[in-house]
């Protein structure tokens, strides 16, 4: 199985949250992790936000950010072209979704459509998982 994280299941392997046992064993099970090139800048932004929020949260932010450095290459990486970005476009008008959150699932469908192996979409917001089983994906539960 791939199991394509959004920037919400990533932080949750990242830091410790409610939730986070899930995605660590959904990680496990799977054979390869894949993300969206965006995911970086979305996770590093939401440390920071963190960051900010609970200052005594530094050096388990700085930890998370380290931990995400060194995973990152083992990734499996969607690139946004345009041809992703259009495809967010339609997504973003056709299910009310965020910029963002239209491109993590238009990255997903694109691994669904040209992977050989089974994708599975990990994400934290109701909506996008919603799109995404319109769009036949397998949602983590």
């Amino acid at each position: 199985m791939l199991l394509f994280c959004d920037t919400s299941a990533l932080v949750k392997l990242l830091i410790d949250e409610p939730e986070s046992a899930q995605i660590h064993q959904a990680t496990e099970r799977a054979g390869l992790i894949a993300a969206c090139r965006i995911t970086w800048a979305e996770a590093m932004a939401a440390m920071a936000r963190r960051q900010r929020d609970d200052p005594t949260s530094a050096e388990d932010i700085e930890q998370a950010r380290q931990r995400l450095i060194r995973l990152w290459s083992s990734f499996t990486i969607v690139e946004v072209s345009q041809q992703l970005v259009e495809v967010a476009g339609r997504y973003a008008d056709g299910f009310a979704l965020r910029a963002y959150d239209s491109v993590q699932l238009a990255a997903a469908h694109t691994l669904h459509l040209t992977s050989e192996q089974p994708v599975t979409f990990a994400c934290y917001d109701r909506r996008l998982n919603q799109a995404a089983r319109l769009l036949q994906l397998e949602v983590l539960p």
